[in-house]
């Protein structure tokens, strides 16, 4: 096992070696070059699909920088979460404040677009020089009559965590508006699904052929007004529950939706989530629908994979992803595949989370929380991974590992979710772990070189 800094010691955890609790849910250690995103990247991960409204990043331009090319969520209408807009906050703001310039872009892009709502993204200036953001959203939205929310995701209060949590209480603001339009008995919300290439649809379309009418989801493919009567749903299906279970607790207070925990990733995972909601509903018809749906599925599914697993078996991989409950779903989904995981991690894991990791792993399996990329490159080599499942801040480990990368995150443009996506899934884990050019790459042969600063875990 590596030496890791002192303060990190126990949020590394080698299954079969060690015998504690993981540690989780605090901030990054400093000098640690942690792979967790800030509080307004959060924020805006969550907010960003509903695309019906304006999205206005009250700040210096560079904020401005995540923008549509940088994520796969699609719209079957407007777009105006592809436009990334900005204050452009400068020197001459710094001193005297933005207030004025933030009005000023609201009335001005508010009359231009016509949305159906505007947020306003509180970074990490903004809370340093104290802009009154509230007041001045609050006065628009009088002046113009549509919601005008800001979204306090000011960076160093916290992590990309806190950012989820300024989102949830943006989506709160809209919710009760509409209480005239027919919702169905059998109604439920998506929490935590973005539609990244167009995944939204793909899980809209089973739960249409179960017969279940999807409210509202938030916030993949999202519309100020499906939001607006979410408070009318019958339950609520939380898939990534890092970002959206708050919301999903707050909807259940206030409104008395309960919520169930789903993955929509794996064979296995995805089934459960369409049985879990016929279950919910108690009704035969669309229990029997949906059996009919995941046998069809997975009956036409399964001959496909089985032509990729046979050059998968034994192969390894290592998982690092924002939310542990997809690193749940790729632990099954690789092991359906014939591949062992070897290290597994997450940003935003809680306890409970990283104990179930370790009920799904295999001794000497790597569980970590929070990691950073020297750690993350020792563990691969340590392990002999062959490939790495990841997000855009993790690709560069793995080339420069020499073993395959698999974006999972928010930049890829393959739907991954539902049964079509485990196929694509399985398609691309075979063409990049079976590349020939790994076996040229001399990486594997430096592990012992590769040193990370701290005090050792033994």
């Amino acid at each position: 096992m590596l030496k890791i800094l002192e303060d990190r010691q126990l949020q590394v955890f080698e299954k079969g070696v060690d015998d504690y609790a993981i540690e989780c849910g605090k901030a990054s250690v400093a000098g640690s070059v942690s792979q967790r995103a800030c509080v307004f990247c959060g924020s805006r991960v969550v907010l960003y699909p509903v695309a019906d409204a304006i999205h206005l990043v009250h700040g210096p331009i560079g904020c401005a920088s995540y923008t549509w090319d940088i994520r796969g969520s699609l719209s079957s209408g407007p777009e105006l979460h592809r436009i990334s807009f900005s204050t452009d906050i400068q020197e001459r703001e710094v001193i005297y404040g933005g207030e004025k310039k933030l009005y000023s872009a609201l009335c001005e892009l508010i009359d231009l677009y016509n949305p159906a709502a505007a947020f306003v993204y509180c970074t990490c200036i903004i809370g340093l020089i104290g802009d009154d953001v509230d007041a001045v959203c609050l006065r628009v939205e009088k002046e113009r009559g549509i919601p005008v929310i800001a979204v306090h995701s000011e960076g160093f209060k916290g992590t990309k965590k806190d950012g989820y949590r300024a989102a949830c209480e943006a989506i709160f603001r809209l919710m009760g508006k509409d209480s005239t339009t027919p919702v169905s008995s059998f109604s439920i919300n998506i929490l935590g699904e973005f539609n990244l290439a167009g995944e939204t649809w793909i899980i809209k379309d089973y739960y249409r052929r179960m017969g279940i009418e999807v409210t509202a989801c938030l916030t993949g493919d999202g519309r100020v007004e499906e939001i607006g009567r979410a408070h009318r749903a019958k339950l609520n299906v939380v898939q990534c529950s890092g970002s959206m279970t708050y919301l999903a607790k707050k909807m259940q207070e206030e409104f008395g939706i309960p919520f169930i925990r789903v993955s929509y990733f794996g064979i296995e995972d995805m089934s459960r989530a369409l049985y879990d909601v016929a279950e919910f509903f108690h009704d035969c018809e669309i229990m029997r629908r949906t059996q009919e749906l995941v046998k069809s599925e997975v009956s036409r599914l399964l001959p496909e994979i089985d032509k990729y697993k046979k050059n998968l078996l034994g192969r390894k991989a290592a998982i690092y992803v924002g939310g542990s409950f997809k690193a749940f779903s790729l632990v099954k989904a690789l092991r359906l595949l014939g591949m062992e995981t070897v290290v597994v991690g997450s940003q935003t894991g809680s306890p409970e989370d990283y104990d179930y990791l370790k009920e799904i792993t295999k001794e000497g399996t790597i569980i970590c929380d929070d990691s950073n990329p020297l750690e993350l490159s020792k563990f691969i080599l340590e392990k002999e991974a062959d490939v790495l499942i990841g997000g855009v801040k993790e690709r560069p480990i793995a080339f420069k590992m020499g073993i395959g990368f698999c974006d999972h995150n928010h930049e890829r443009k393959i739907a991954l979710a539902g049964f079509e996506g485990m196929l694509n899934f399985a398609k691309e884990i075979h063409a990049t772990v079976t590349t020939p050019v790994w076996k040229f790459s001399p990486a594997r042969k430096k592990a012992t070189n590769i040193q990370v600063q701290g005090t050792s875990k033994d």
